[in-house]
């Protein structure tokens, strides 16, 4: 396995969560055995691979052996060199297999996750776009079998968002969206528009790791927290009561509002775990800028500054512009089916990360 790092450090791994997993007391902490239990599992799939791979590199050298030019035997010759391609190709998909179960797990990969959709640039045309962008996402993520609840929306007069922000509930959520965050361009004739001209439209988008609890610590004296009533649709019982809820986190100046629920108790949780998710997000962002400033030359920093995507209506074009991916099926991907340019960002990342695994020694 010599295009592979050292796995000694993954067998020791292993080897002390099977101690673990021993002992009696295991499953008093449930959180913590069903972390072990994924951990171990992840681990036990890695060795087997690289079990698997020390079959198929020796029969692949015997094979090459055989099929030597030097060999004895024309028919083993001919059978050798037949097996090879096949053997090769198992060899190399191994080797990724492995390479990508090696990579540390990315911090909330495996969490919910809190979207925020703003219309930039573009006024009206702005808001437009970010309702549309808001249907494509929970088009998408009811495909996926995850629940959407919207938070907070501010309806434009032409009826699209101002803003809006939901969660999004299911397996690996942030993990497959954050690299949905950055600038969003959309390229358009505008329905207003009598002269038949393109125009230019930004929206932002934020996806941000669900925080618990115990990630970020808030102290109660450093909130101003004020109600008042909801407006907007949603019925009587929604508009004759002080059921809004806007939390204001003194030392970093963040302001959240929640006022989708009739409940102000509900809407102050929601409001909290929007705050604390962003305070999570801008904790995950100083700590990456320490030591990970260049880590992901082909992803971007999904930093909202950054345009990472044009919609170019007329010609029916989406290109991802942090890896070149262009797509000519933008309608489609309009109704949810956005999984061929979310699953091209995730592969190009991992690749992007397999590179800096291989270029240094595993610690």
């Amino acid at each position: 396995m010599a295009n592979l790092p050292d796995l000694s450090a993954f067998q020791l791994r292993f080897e002390e969560l099977d101690a673990a997993m021993a002992e009696p007391t295991f499953f008093s902490n449930p959180k913590r055995a069903a972390e072990y239990t994924r951990e171990h599992q992840r681990l036990r799939r890695l060795l087997d691979d690289a079990a698997t791979l020390k079959v198929v590199e020796r029969d692949l050298a015997e094979n090459e052996a055989l099929a030597s030019p030097n060999s004895s035997d024309p028919s083993l010759r001919e059978l050798a060199e037949a097996e090879l391609p096949a053997l090769r190709s198992r060899r190399d998909e191994l080797e990724k297999t492995i390479l990508a179960a090696m990579l540390p797990p990315e911090p909330g990969d495996s969490r919910n996750t809190i979207m925020e959709i703003r219309a930039g640039t573009g006024g009206d045309e702005a808001s437009l776009f970010a309702a549309e962008l808001y249907r494509m996402y929970v088009r998408y993520c009811e495909g996926r079998g995850w629940s959407v609840e919207t938070l907070d929306s501010s309806l434009s007069e032409r009826g699209g968002f101002k803003e809006v922000t939901f969660t999004v509930k299911g397996e690996n959520a942030y993990r497959t969206l954050k690299f949905e965050s950055g600038v969003h361009r959309v390229q358009r004739v505008p329905a207003t528009e009598a002269n038949g001209r393109i125009h230019t439209s930004t929206v932002t988008v934020a996806v941000l790791p669900e925080a618990e609890e115990v990630d970020i610590e808030i102290n109660p004296a450093e909130l101003e927290i004020t109600v008042a009533r909801a407006s907007g649709p949603g019925g009587q019982g929604v508009n004759t009561t002080d059921s809004a809820v806007q939390i204001l986190h003194k030392p970093t100046g963040m302001i959240v509002t929640c006022a989708e629920q009739r409940s102000q108790q509900k809407n102050r949780i929601q409001a909290m775990t929007v705050l604390r998710s962003r305070l999570l997000q801008q904790k995950i962002e100083e700590e990456q800028a320490k030591y990970a400033a260049h880590r992901r030359s082909q992803i971007g920093t999904g930093d909202r500054s950054e345009r990472i995507r044009t919609y170019n209506f007329p010609q029916s074009r989406l290109t991802d512009h942090r890896i070149g991916l262009t797509l000519h099926n933008l309608p489609q991907v309009m109704e949810g089916r956005i999984g061929d340019v979310i699953e091209a960002l995730l592969a190009a990342d991992q690749d992007e990360r397999i590179k800096t695994l291989t270029s240094k020694p595993v610690v």
